[in-house]
Parts: structure tokens; C-alpha cells; sequence
């Protein structure tokens, strides 16, 4: 256990700033060790977006926000905050140099981080103790390695993330018009290589409504990379999709949520799809899914299109350019006519979904 005492509670800080869909992956961490000593309190240290989804979180106690583009006063600003809480254990989830820096910032007894072979950017200097060495796993997998260094078991995943009854209510506000199965389109990632294409996605809204009598709907913020690639689809399209695009993170959850099936990249909404228990057809070429793809839960809906008949057991944190044209739209109509068969669609608005 990394020469640890097992944990029996405290006060905890958790540093996981910025990527939502690893943010997504904390959430069964925080679940474990609330359930294993339910006297800790957790502090979570993320960014505003992230920090959204984490809002009203049963086993999350405290936030401290970091605002990176604020620059060199984002860490006057933390360190003014931090200034004031003392923590038993850190945990220091995230391998850059500005995790690095919270870190040092922070007033822990322990902090512990990853091994030398996966931290990057000079991380594991700020932290006290480290996990052992392990080769490379799924990111979910990967954070449990933090609960067994600190002696917390985690035998069943819980996530308990969804929308409040408001949430769930605006979101179908947004889906009035809305008949026939409902199926999202997540419409891309930030980062550019992760996503399909508009003229492809435009073929499928028109396909689902013709083969499925399924209608469609947009689902994203307002960066660059969504707006674009929403233009794009209602420009090709068809059939017009449903466009609810702009919505904040957690009206997000709710549209997820109303969701008979959603199609997505690699991007954070699809890991909250996994949480919630909402079917996904996952779209990968440039990421590994056996890294970064559903967790344990609709893996006949995936369409992987990174991976080579000849790749070996081990996981690659390799990026591959150009796979995401290798996915058809033939692909993307079938997984999603699957999910529809085999999950069941309930009438409109049912969304009593088990707890996840």
C-alpha cells in the first residue's frame, strides 16, 4: 500500500482539474472511500467546467475552483483558497505540471500521486508517496490503483451522477417536438482528431428517421470544434435534427438522461452516459478504447476503429490520425438499431433508470 496506513477517514483533497470525462472516472473513487469511512470529508480541487457536474455531488464536501485562464492569478487565487484548509491524504490524480503545483500548494500530511514511469512533467517530486508501477490500464482502472494503495475496497462501481428533478424537467422542455425513439448525437470533442464527420452524421439522422422512425438531436457546448461541426450537420442534413446546442453541463445531463441511445466521440458526455446507464455508441479511431472507452458497460455498441488485428494484449496510450474515417455510417446506423433492440425503448419520458 505504497508504506501507507489504511484509511479510516479525514479530511481528503483530491486534485482531478480538467478533462470531464476523467473527471467522470473520480466519481467511483469518492463513492469507495465515503462507503469505506464515511467521516471523511472531500475537497475536490477542478476546473469551473467539471466543477458544474461535481455541484450537489453526494460524496463531494468541498470544491476549490482553479480558473486556468486566468494565468499566473489562477494559482494566487488557489493558493488563497488553500491558504485556509489542511488536508490528512491529497491525492493527486492528475500527471501534469500544474497538478504538480496544486499539489505543492496544498497543506497535506500525505500526498500521494502515480509512480515515476506514468508521471510526466516532473509531477511525482511534489508528492510524498506514489502507487506502485502498473502497466498501462483502462483511466477507471488506473484511479482504483489510488483506493488500493490507501487501503479501500471497491468491489461494486457506483457513480451517482444524474439530473435533479429541475434538470430532467428543462431538458424535456428542450424535447417537446420530439417523437419516436430518441437518439443523441454528442457532436464532438475539443480536441479536433477525436471526431467523425458532419456530412456522416448527417447521413445517419436521415437514415435513423427513415429505417427507425428515430428522431435526433444535437448535444454540445459552444467551443469552436462543436459549434463548427453542428453547422456542418444541420447544413447536410435531410431531416433536421433537434438542436439544443449551448446548453450548459448540467442541462446536459439531463438531455443525456432523455436519451433512448446517444452517439458520441471520445469526450466527456459519453463517460457520463456510462455513469448514468444511458446506451452509447462510442466513436473511436484516434484514442484507444481499451484505455479511454465505456467502462464495463455497452461494449457491443462500441465501434473501434483505433485498434489493428495484430495489436498485442498490452494497452497503447498511442494516438492514431486519420482512423476516424474508417467509421461508416453503416456501422453507426446498426450499433444504434442494437441498442434500441436490446435496450428496450420505454414510452416517452420513462427515465427511471436504476441508480448508477
Amino acid at each position: 500500500m505504497s508504506g501507507l496506513e489504511p484509511w479510516t477517514g479525514g479530511r481528503l483533497c483530491v486534485v482531478m482539474m480538467s478533462a470531464l470525462g476523467d473527471a467522470v472516472h473520480v466519481l467511483p473513487l469518492l463513492d469507495a472511500v465515503k462507503t469505506h469511512a464515511p467521516s471523511t470529508h472531500v475537497t475536490w480541487v477542478l476546473q469551473p467546467g467539471p466543477a458544474l457536474m461535481a455541484r450537489g455531488h453526494p460524496n463531494v464536501d468541498d470544491t476549490v475552483i482553479f480558473r486556468r485562464s486566468e494565468g499566473v492569478r489562477a494559482y494566487v487565487d488557489l493558493r488563497r483558497q488553500l491558504a485556509t484548509r489542511r488536508f490528512d491524504l491529497l491525492l493527486d490524480l492528475q500527471v501534469y505540471f500544474k497538478a504538480g503545483i496544486v499539489t505543492l500548494l496544498a497543506d497535506a500530511g500525505v500526498k500521494l500521486g502515480f509512480d515515476f514511469a506514468r508521471s510526466r512533467d516532473l509531477n511525482c517530486l511534489f508528492t510524498t508517496h506514489r502507487i506502485p508501477p502498473h502497466a498501462n490500464q483502462h483511466v477507471q482502472d488506473q484511479y482504483l490503483e489510488f483506493l488500493d494503495a490507501i487501503g479501500v475496497p471497491h468491489a461494486e462501481l457506483r457513480w451517482h451522477l444524474g439530473p435533479t428533478p429541475e434538470e430532467r424537467a428543462r431538458a424535456r422542455g428542450l424535447l417537446a417536438a420530439a417523437d419516436g425513439p430518441l437518439v443523441g448525437i454528442v457532436v464532438a470533442s475539443s480536441r479536433r482528431e477525436r471526431n467523425w464527420h458532419a456530412d456522416r452524421y448527417a447521413e445517419v439522422v436521415a437514415a435513423l428517421r427513415r429505417d427507425l422512425g428515430a428522431r435526433s438531436v444535437l448535444l454540445g457546448g459552444v467551443s469552436a470544434p462543436e459549434t463548427e461541426m453542428a453547422t456542418g450537420i444541420l447544413g447536410r442534413a435531410e431531416e433536421r435534427p433537434l438542436d439544443t446546442m449551448g446548453q450548459d453541463l448540467r442541462t446536459m445531463l439531463g438531455l443525456l438522461d432523455s436519451c433512448d441511445v446517444v452517439i458520441a466521440p471520445d469526450t466527456g458526455p459519453l463517460h457520463m452516459c456510462v455513469a448514468m446507464g444511458v446506451p452509447v455508441v462510442a466513436l473511436y479511431g484516434f484514442t484507444n478504447p481499451r484505455r479511454s472507452g465505456p467502462y464495463r458497460r455497452f461494449a457491443e455498441l462500441l465501434i473501434d476503429a483505433h485498434s489493428d488485428p495484430g495489436d498485442g494484449p498490452s494497452i497503447t496510450t498511442s494516438y492514431r490520425k486519420g482512423r476516424m474515417q474508417r467509421i461508416t455510417v453503416a456501422q453507426v446506423v446498426e450499433r444504434t438499431a442494437l441498442a434500441l433492440t436490446r435496450y428496450a425503448p420505454a414510452p416517452p419520458w420513462r427515465r427511471d433508470r436504476p441508480p448508477a
